[in-house]
């Protein structure tokens, strides 16, 4: 029974550790993260190195794809970027797997990492900032081998009851039995390195045999995957999209692992016998994660169209998620901001096209309250918990020009209310060009740039300025000669004003974004102590 509490009580230091580690490394290198993930994703492959890496410094596969699902629904990378980074996730978490068998058995630190522990332990007491993130990265690094150690002593007796005739065989019914066993342990441990170092444990042991421990590990690489698909219900559908293609994508490395298992166990024996089964073990894992990646790189495009299909995208008719775990990264966080106000412009400018347009279709416009307004009063309400050090001149210069963006476009949605305006501007012929020509400007199907929108209101605002100061001359002395009534002028005086103020809140929307782009342009850039 001692033993047994002992082993519970191993495992849940490491996990303890586990989190304290991944949670300090995430916060120190939230930014870099950020920054290599948008500058290292541009193609399949280096979305592979930017995932390995991430994972390999945050020790979390899982932790890796949630921040990967959270920067897709907010616009920061693309589904077929994501997948890269999916990609590499697998081949960074066999880190762990490594740390433990070379450093955790072959070196013993478990009575070292009490130590550390207690200097750890006193640097958070003392300090603050990066230094007390310094000591939690140290302290949970000192739980992850004292709680190794913890489970070696506690399962050093498990080869008395974990025998060969109460675990399944050696056949394909056994490993898929391992596998789901191992799956089953992920799900509840949460974390597939604890699982993974719980197997290492027993197989060095000798609790239990290579095989089946492998088998465990193929079931504990899929097991990681049911994370990320929690964390995406209720989310947008490029979140949702981006887990499916998670669990596709370890499904079908399982399924490439399993006849890589068969084809090699008696190698694989071999070179435990030589190395040790751990290091064997550990070399099986990496192995079939690197297998997967090669099958799957060349087809990214076709799997993505695959996913795609599966979980059909709604496009731009669905605002980008705004996803709260990215306001530590300050720098994230506006990039997420900048994507659902984009959204929002293209929906307000779509409506005024349609309005102005030759449809004169009302209903877009009308839509805009319920709909624009409940996106830009929740943008609002997340860039309030966005806080910008004042350090970081780059970052608050981007957060100043979107604040400014965003005022522009709520005004949008204000003028959108007096469209009324719209039938005076297409009875007069001199009215009605300026108004069609603005909406062919602002319509989805020329699908420009919110930069080029701005810029050309800018280049037509004097040209439509001097129309409307000589059609409102013409209208005052028409009023005075009889032939349009005081109504009909002040009608079309209002009218002509709305107009004029829609297009300079949309070329202010326009110039703007352009701002916003170019500091997160900067911020994407500069390197880790750019700053």
């Amino acid at each position: 029974m001692s033993e047994a509490l002992t082993a519970l009580g191993g495992i849940g230091m490491f996990l303890l550790g586990m989190k304290i580690m991944t949670e300090a490394l995430r916060e120190d290198a939230g930014a870099d993260l950020r920054r290599i993930l948008a500058r290292f994703t541009s193609t399949p492959l280096r979305g592979v190195a930017s995932g390995a890496v991430t994972t390999a410094v945050i020790q979390s596969s899982s932790a890796t794809t949630l921040m990967t699902v959270g920067f897709v629904g907010a616009g920061v990378l693309s589904f077929p970027q994501a997948l890269g980074v999916i990609y590499g996730a697998n081949i960074g978490t066999t880190v762990t797997g490594w740390i433990v068998s070379l450093v955790g058995f072959k070196l013993k630190l478990g009575a070292f990492a009490m130590g550390v522990l207690f200097v750890a332990s006193l640097t958070l007491l003392f300090s603050h900032g990066r230094v007390a993130r310094f000591g939690r990265i140290a302290a949970g690094f000192s739980l992850l081998f004292i709680g190794l150690d913890m489970m070696q002593d506690g399962m050093s007796g498990a080869a008395g009851w974990i025998t060969p005739e109460r675990t399944p065989g050696s056949g394909l019914a056994g490993m898929l039995a391992m596998a789901a066993l191992g799956l089953a342990i992920t799900v509840v441990m949460q974390s597939s390195s604890a699982a993974v170092a719980v197997v290492l444990v027993l197989l060095s042991s000798g609790t239990l045999p290579l095989i089946q421990a492998a088998s465990a590990v193929i079931g504990m690489n899929l097991g990681t995957t049911l994370t990320a698909l929690m964390a995406t219900i209720g989310g947008s559908r490029v979140m949702q999209q981006t887990s499916l293609a998670n669990l596709l994508f370890n499904l079908g490395t399982m399924v490439i692992a399993f006849p890589m298992l068969m084809l090699t166990a008696g190698p694989l024996e071999a070179l435990a016998a030589r190395t040790g089964a751990d290091t064997a073990l550990v070399l099986f894992h990496t192995g079939f994660n690197l297998l997967g990646v090669l099958a799957f790189l060349p087809v990214t495009h076709h799997f993505a169209a695959v996913v795609a299909r599966l979980r059909p995208d709604l496009g731009e008719r669905a605002a980008p998620e705004l996803d709260r775990r990215l306001l530590s990264d300050e720098g994230a966080a506006i990039q997420a901001a900048h994507g659902a106000l984009t959204w929002a412009a293209r929906e307000v400018f779509a409506a005024y096209a349609l309005a102005l347009g030759p449809e004169g279709d009302f209903r877009p416009l009308s839509a805009l309250v319920p709909r624009v307004t409940l996106t830009l009063e929740d943008l609002k309400g997340y860039m309030a918990q966005i806080s910008v050090p004042r350090n970081k001149p780059t970052e608050a210069a981007a957060f100043a020009a979107l604040m400014h963006q965003a005022d522009h476009l709520a005004r949008l949605l204000e003028q959108a209310g007096n469209r009324s305006f719209i039938p005076v501007l297409k009875r007069d012929a001199v009215t009605r060009r300026p108004a069609r020509w603005f909406a062919a400007c602002l319509s989805p199907d020329r699908q420009h740039a919110l930069v080029k929108i701005g810029k050309g209101m800018a280049r037509m605002a004097d040209p439509v300025a001097r129309r409307f100061t000589a059609h409102r001359r013409g209208l005052l002395l028409g009023e005075h000669a009889g032939i349009y009534t005081m109504q009909e002028t002040f009608e079309a005086n209002g009218a002509m004003r709305w107009f004029r103020r829609i297009m300079h809140n949309v070329q202010r929307v326009g110039e703007y974004d352009h701002e916003v782009q170019s500091r997160l342009e900067l911020i994407a850039q500069a390197g880790p102590d750019a700053e």
